[in-house]
């Protein structure tokens, strides 16, 4: 029955067509779902990603702090406090820029000093300093220094000086070691403007040091303040060479010797060997004199400096022109707070003199040094008669306030062998 076979093949491969279409269709619904998965979760992923960004690198966040600082930055300004620091820091260390203590008197004998200076620097190491100073019995100190400190690569140093000062009731005791009392001090005054230069050179990593100076001065004699015992009650141009005299002075000077000190401001270790040649010429040939002055140094550091031994001594002679005097205001002179401190300041004077000082020193800490001390010494007429008989002498203790290079605040107090009690405040070191 050939019409119900081909009506059987046709269905075989309408049966064959049918499975074919819907495997398509499958295949097809299959994809398009997929798609529409893989569209619905990039719609999420976008979401996600929009409400919830992933989080930035390290650099991106310092460049963003860095953005929002931008407008407020600016320099660092130092606090009060910190500025107040800083400046006695400085002043410890030595270093003055600006306003700064001064606290040395116009002369030997004036009292407590006080007063201020200003520095300002012309350059990166050279300055010029204006400072005055006034004491409670009217000493009166004004000057201004233009200092080089590294001068010939280090080598040198030069100081310019320029001033003027006003002594209002020097001590006069009389001529010599003996013979002379506490008792028998007379007054004197003096002004005295004064301009010198003085350069020193110490070539490096070598101990010799040379200095050479020269120094116009003008000596103005007075009569003390009021109320005090003047010289010329009782001493006359005739008896007493220099009375009422007022020298004008060419002042000419010369060291030559070995320092290795780390600074002749304060030191605990090393040394100073020298010997310095005075010229002073006078104006009107009348006062003229010459003078040398021999002097050792020697510290001597124990435990580390822990502690140190420190010796001194020095002579000083003197020698006329022809036909001239030293006025006894120009004599050597020994007493006071920086030779014998347990005598009053110019106790003793005469044409030659000799000085021997020790200290032992003990550090307490960085800025503060306590000391035993001994004086001795005297004055004579004569070179020959600088020998140790008939010294006069002092012994005591103190404290020193100091910075790394520099002497601030020394206070002793010594007794002397006439039974006498001494307060010494100083802003130098003895020696």
């Amino acid at each position: 029955m050939p019409g119900v076979a081909a009506r059987m093949r046709l269905t075989e491969g309408d049966q064959d067509f049918m499975r074919t279409a819907r495997a398509s269709i499958t295949h097809h619904s299959r994809l398009a779902a997929s798609l529409a998965v893989a569209a619905l979760l990039g719609m999420s992923t976008s979401k996600a990603t929009a409400q919830e960004p992933e989080p930035a690198t390290r650099e991106a966040v310092i460049e963003t702090a860095q953005a929002d600082k931008l407008p407020t930055l600016h320099p660092y300004v130092e606090r009060k406090g910190e500025r107040l620091m800083e400046s006695l820091q400085n002043y410890l260390n030595g270093v003055h820029t600006g306003w700064h203590p001064f606290l040395e008197s116009a002369y030997r004998g004036g009292g407590f000093a006080v007063g201020a200076g200003y520095q300002q620097y012309v350059s990166p190491y050279n300055f010029i300093d204006v400072r005055g100073s006034y004491t409670v019995s009217g000493y009166k100190r004004v000057e201004a220094e233009f200092v080089a400190p590294r001068l010939f690569e280090r080598r040198a140093r030069l100081s310019v000086l320029g001033g003027w000062r006003d002594a209002t009731q020097v001590g006069f005791y009389g001529i010599g070691t003996t013979g002379t009392s506490v008792n028998d001090r007379l007054d004197y005054g003096f002004r005295r403007p004064y301009a010198s230069a003085l350069l020193t050179v110490k070539p490096a990593r070598n101990p010799w040091m040379a200095q050479g100076g020269a120094e116009w001065t003008k000596w103005d004699e007075r009569r003390p303040d009021p109320g005090r015992p003047s010289v010329d009650t009782k001493f006359t141009p005739a008896t007493l060479a220099g009375l009422g005299a007022d020298p004008t002075y060419l002042h000419a000077q010369g060291t030559v010797g070995f320092d290795w000190r780390t600074s002749p401001g304060y030191a605990r270790r090393g040394g100073f060997y020298g010997v310095t040649a005075h010229e002073f010429h006078d104006r009107d040939s009348a006062f003229g004199f010459r003078q040398l002055d021999y002097e050792a140094i020697q510290h001597v550091p124990i435990l580390r400096e822990a502690w140190v031994l420190s010796l001194h001594a020095k002579a000083s002679t003197t020698s006329k022109k022809v036909g001239e005097q030293i006025p006894f205001f120009m004599l050597p002179a020994l007493g006071g707070g920086a030779d014998l401190r347990g005598f009053n300041s110019w106790r003793f004077r005469d044409r030659d003199s000799l000085l021997l000082q020790a200290e032992w020193r003990i550090m307490a800490n960085r800025y503060f040094d306590t000391a035993v001390f001994y004086d001795a010494g005297k004055v004579t007429s004569r070179r020959a008669d600088l020998d140790l008989h008939r010294l006069k002498s002092d012994y005591g203790f103190g404290a020193r306030f100091h910075a790394p290079f520099v002497n601030l605040l020394r206070i002793d107090v010594a007794r002397s062998n006439e039974r006498n009690l001494a307060l010494v405040i100083n802003t130098t070191a003895a020696f």
